[in-house]
């Protein structure tokens, strides 16, 4: 007995500010339980957050919601705008108690008759605000994907008629969003309020590029067939040597165009830039040596198999190039030859 009156009063000495002796004398349960309530309302606000890399307004019709996409990818908006959006009277920031797996829910889906409408997972994601630095301060958001659940639950509300007079504005701008939502989707809708869909290309290239080109060249191997120019110069109309393997600059032209500007997007200008002509305008290695081994050089040979299927079924050159164009077409939007090389070509190449 002495013992525990004398770990309570080490308890309550400890707590000092945080809770007092009234606080102490309920015991250290209680005291949790104060702290992890305090957690929740504060988010559990990380030491670092993440920090808006990117910030717009969303517009849908009339309706402005300021949004954002962090430096770690994720697309918010924020709760004060989602809550302003929806026409209620409190900020986003501002939360209502709930029994929710969360502890506490943002005052948009804080009304008691939407309780019934909430699932579990929703209030769960909700209830814990995204923290983000916003400028010097730092903002409380809401997953972006979640808006159309979260309108869904105002307009399950008023189907079953359980909303209030006063309530029924907020189930009015929740099908405004939601029609406005209908047609594009809404992390497209950030991605452009943000500018964001610029930066989302560049990665998504760059990610394509680790891809297709290796850190160092690869060992000669032959990897273009000898079908590639046999049927190529069929049709073209001109006579093919099989005791010869070298090939003129026009036809290293036609093997930019059919294979490396179709193979990915920018792999050709990586390829070129990674390995540049010298001073004589030659190449010290093929381009074709610099591509990955597991997905750079078998999608090479995958495409090269098509461009000889294509030749093969064809009659002629102009047929071959619809077709081309047609099921393989260009990723550069570049034309083939320059305006003084396209005035020096033959009319039979044209």
């Amino acid at each position: 007995m002495e013992k525990n009156q004398e770990n309570l009063t080490l308890f309550a000495a400890k707590l000092g500010s945080k809770g007092g002796k009234k606080t102490a004398e309920r015991g250290p349960e209680y005291f949790a339980k104060i702290q992890a309530k305090r957690k929740i309302k504060a988010g559990g606000r990380p030491k670092n957050p993440p920090k808006a890399e990117h910030e717009g307004v969303l517009k849908i019709g009339e309706l402005e919601i300021p949004c954002a996409v962090l430096d770690d990818g994720r697309r918010v908006l924020s709760q004060r705008g989602v809550n302003r959006a929806l026409g209620r009277k409190h900020g986003g920031e501002s939360f209502r108690r709930r029994n929710s797996p969360g502890g506490e829910l943002p005052v948009f889906l804080g009304p008691e008759n939407l309780k019934q409408f909430i699932s579990d997972d929703l209030a769960a994601v909700v209830s814990r605000p995204i923290l983000y630095r916003h400028g010097g301060t730092i903002a409380h958001g809401v997953e972006a994907s979640l808006l159309p659940q979260i309108c869904d639950v105002w307009l399950k509300a008023r189907d079953a008629g359980v909303l209030r007079t006063s309530q029924m504005s907020a189930a009015q701008q929740a099908d405004i969003l939601i029609r406005g939502l209908a047609h594009v989707g809404i992390i497209a809708l950030v991605d452009e309020a943000t500018g964001y869909q610029f930066v989302r290309a560049r990665n998504a290239l760059e990610e394509i590029l680790e891809k297709f080109i290796a850190t160092e060249f690869r060992k000669w191997a032959k990897t273009f067939p000898d079908d590639f120019y046999r049927v190529m110069f069929r049709l073209r109309g001109w006579e093919f040597k099989e005791d010869t393997v070298k090939r003129t600059q026009l036809i290293g032209k036609f093997t930019l165009d059919l294979v490396y500007d179709r193979l990915a997007p920018g792999v050709r200008e990586r390829l070129e830039e990674v390995n540049p002509k010298n001073e004589k305008g030659h190449r010290k290695h093929k381009l074709f040596q610099r591509l990955t081994e597991d997905i750079g050089d078998p999608s090479l040979r995958a495409h090269l198999a098509s461009v000889i299927t294509l030749m093969r079924v064809s009659d002629d050159w102009p047929n071959f190039m619809r077709m081309m164009n047609r099921a393989l077409p260009r990723f550069l939007p570049m034309p083939l030859f320059d305006q003084n090389e396209q005035q020096a070509l033959p009319e039979t190449l044209e």
